[in-house]
């Protein structure tokens, strides 16, 4: 397969993930819409280091890195949000004005 292919995937995954961003309300969607977000960007990473080939692979490696970070993410983004559905029985984000004085 030509790289081509793999950067459109990439692409149309990251234009998905920023469409799901604007348009949801909920805020466990707009989670999962920027973990789309971010599988779209090791996509890309995992296929720029293959046509590379060095020997350090550097693309993995930060792919990698892009997972760890995003498995962290997750794990706080999940524990405010429901925290936040606690308190104001919604997880709607436009009824959150928690920090409004």
């Amino acid at each position: 397969m030509i790289i081509n292919q793999f950067l459109i995937l990439g692409a149309a995954l990251f234009s998905l993930g920023v469409y799901g961003m604007l348009v949801r309300r909920n805020a466990v969607l707009i989670l999962l819409s920027v973990e789309l977000m971010l599988a779209a960007v090791n996509i890309n990473l995992v296929a720029f280091s293959s046509l590379v080939q060095d020997a350090v692979a550097g693309g993995q490696i930060f792919a990698l890195f892009v997972i760890t970070v995003a498995a962290a993410e997750v794990g706080i983004g999940i524990a405010i949000i429901l925290l936040i559905f606690r308190n104001r029985r919604s997880a709607n984000v436009d009824e959150l004005d928690l920090l409004r004085l």
